[in-house]
């Protein structure tokens, strides 16, 4: 008996010291979240230059370079802001949109490829400017759209990009939420909402007035993608009589759908590529547990098939292409790794790295994200991702759980550096794709209506008992954090099931359904019926909003919370964070609360991320007992 006692002390000292040595280092908290190295390469439509963006003193810029050059050149000199995001216009001329502050009321500006003749195109105060098309035949004009005349709603106008000069082509009438243009840059095809039904508007030419081709409720999805290669029909995503959105053709003129392209009997496909070049549809993609694409094109096919062959290990898209479709940009990724940007020339065969996104982290270090699924208490199968801390037993372990913003989106495998950070940190990391989430069909997704902090929440609520079921979990320090409808989880999670919880953070995440619908952006306003139908009316549905809103419930709350908030947001007003802070302070709790004065929807500008990552990392620490860089000492 002695001997079979100290073999056990010997085995646990075995695997005690395997852990050990086993455990990764510590990754400094900032590697996971400062600016890439250079990120979001585009070609120049010629196939002779490269751009990319890039940190100077910690704000994402816009830089060229002559393709087989050293030398670069910085065209846009943000200091507030990060650029947002940039294409080619033509050759010689770069369209990058800014927005101040977080407040999402993005402007357009253009500049020449060597930097000179900068022109604010949209220089107009709290108004929101988007691409309709950008008319890549036609170097000196696009078209936009601007929501200046009615701040509800879009009208497109055809902008001269050196000039500035515009006119408009398209009077929104009220109800458009979406414009379609033909390969031809026409104006040919609108979507429509009352609030909650849908409908498609057509025209042959744009000397006619739209006229109404399908009307459906805004349940059933058919999205125009994009017009035959002969401008008479129209490919959609649609979910019309199945319960997944297929890829289809729908004949206009006798307003039919009349084939189904590819469909996936799992997961909805809304997604189609095509060579403007070739005029051929080259690949349907889809999300299921990561991305996969279903090839129509052999010439495309076989490019994936060598690309792969010459990255081995990475999952691969092609993000660029010249014109003449014969010089490619390619990004590798993994759940571990953010991946390079490479350069490959379809007739030499030569594949160049570029640039490796985040080189200063090593995949050695970083954990594998793993799908998972498990049952809700209604018998719903529930997909999901586990991540579990590198070196370390996975067993009775200190959790995150992390549900995802939306809510009506998903998680997807993948590099996440907030995951990446956790795991290092010693924590297991729970995703749930909780009903209501996208991707898995009409069904799943309806069922989360009127569902805030009910069933959506039970979804999330198995989740953990699951994995404290299969011994990885320790029960008595579980964490949750989440942003935007995340945060509400996270508050709701707090409020609704205090005893699975030790503690959470709330990112800029709902606490009022009621302040909340009525604090939406202007040009939300046409999907407010929507809305109501979705998460609630606040007249016909108060009883149920108020069970559902965990501000009114803050006496529940028994765990620490720390809440952060973007003073500029325009989704999930500040007003929703400060009601949560104000009613535990009535109570005499004390929550520790971070506000940054030019942030919106969550924290873009490098610096406030560090800020905020860096107190989630100590909270979580305090309260969970992971690692944590600074006081890992004091704590042995």
């Amino acid at each position: 008996m002695k001997q079979l006692i100290i073999a056990g002390l010997i085995m646990a000292f075995t695997i005690s010291l395997f852990s050990q040595q086993t455990e990764v280092p510590l990754i400094p908290m900032k590697d996971f979240f400062r600016n890439p190295e250079k990120r979001s390469f585009q070609i120049s439509p010629d196939g002779n230059y490269l751009s990319f963006m890039q940190p100077v003193n910690s704000r994402m810029n816009v830089f060229i370079q002559k393709i087989g050059d050293e030398q670069t050149t910085q065209i846009t000199f943000a200091t507030e802001r990060d650029i947002a995001g940039y294409f080619w216009k033509g050759n010689n001329r770069i369209i990058y949109i800014q927005d101040s502050k977080g407040d999402e009321n993005f402007r357009l500006y253009a500049v020449d490829r060597d930097g000179k003749n900068q022109k604010d195109l949209t220089p107009f105060e709290k108004v929101r400017a988007g691409i309709v098309d950008d008319l890549e035949d036609n170097p000196a004009e696009m078209l936009i759209q601007l929501n200046k005349n009615n701040p509800q709603v879009f009208d497109v106008y055809r902008i001269n990009v050196n000039t500035g000069d515009m006119k408009i082509v398209g009077q929104n009438p009220g109800n458009i939420t979406g414009w379609q243009t033909d390969h031809d840059g026409k104006l040919r095809a609108a979507t429509t909402t009352d609030g909650v039904n849908t409908g498609i508007l057509y025209r042959d030419n744009e000397d006619q007035e739209f006229k109404t081709l399908i009307t459906t409720t805004f349940k059933e999805t058919l999205t125009p993608i994009f017009f035959t290669f002969d401008n008479k029909n129209l490919y959609m995503a649609s979910n019309i009589g199945r319960d997944k959105a297929a890829i289809v053709e729908y004949d206009i003129a006798d307003n039919k759908e009349i084939r189904v392209l590819y469909e996936n009997p799992d997961y909805d496909v809304e997604s189609l590529s095509y060579s403007k070049k070739r005029k051929v549809i080259t690949f349907a993609s889809y999300l299921g547990w990561k991305q996969e694409y279903h090839f129509f094109d052999k010439t495309t096919e076989d490019e994936y098939n060598f690309l792969a062959s010459k990255l081995p290990g990475k999952q691969i898209a092609v993000v660029g292409a010249n014109k003449n479709e014969d010089k490619f940009l390619v990004r590798t990724y993994s759940d571990k790794s953010l991946g390079s940007y490479y350069f490959f020339d379809a007739k030499t065969k030569d594949v160049k790295k570029l640039s490796d996104v985040s080189p200063w982290l090593n995949e050695d270090y970083l954990a594998d994200q793993k799908p998972i699924t498990y049952k809700s208490r209604d018998g719903l199968t529930i997909h999901g991702y586990l991540t579990l801390p590198k070196g370390v037993e996975p067993k009775n372990l200190p959790v995150v759980v992390n549900p995802h913003g939306g809510p009506w989106a998903r998680d997807a495998w993948g590099f996440n550096p907030e995951v990446q950070f956790l795991a290092n940190r010693g924590y297991a990391v729970l995703q749930m794709n909780f009903r209501g989430s996208t991707g898995y069909g009409k069904e799943f997704w309806e069922i989360s209506f009127k569902q805030w902090g009910k069933t959506m929440q039970d979804d999330i609520s198995d989740g953990v008992k699951w994995l404290i079921n299969q011994g990885i979990a320790d029960p008595k320090r579980v964490g949750i954090y989440g942003g935007s409808y995340g945060g509400y989880a996270t508050l709701a999670g707090l409020t609704f099931s205090p005893e699975l919880y030790a503690c959470g953070v709330d990112y800029v995440g709902v606490s009022n359904l009621f302040t909340f619908q009525n604090s939406i952006p202007p040009y939300w306003a046409p999907m407010k019926e929507m809305l109501y139908e979705m998460v609630g009316n606040p007249e016909k549905d108060s009883l149920l909003l108020y069970d559902a809103s965990p501000v009114f419930h803050v006496d529940k709350i028994i765990a620490p919370l720390f809440i952060a908030q973007g003073a500029h947001d325009p989704r999930v007003n500040k007003n929703e964070s400060d009601q949560m802070v104000e009613a535990l302070k009535k109570r005499g709790i004390d929550v520790p609360y971070m506000v940054k004065d030019n942030e919106g929807h969550g924290f873009r500008n490098e610096e406030n991320r560090f800020d905020f990552y860096g107190a989630m990392e100590q909270f979580f620490f305090k309260y969970l007992g992971g690692r944590a860089a600074e006081l890992k000492e004091e704590k042995k």
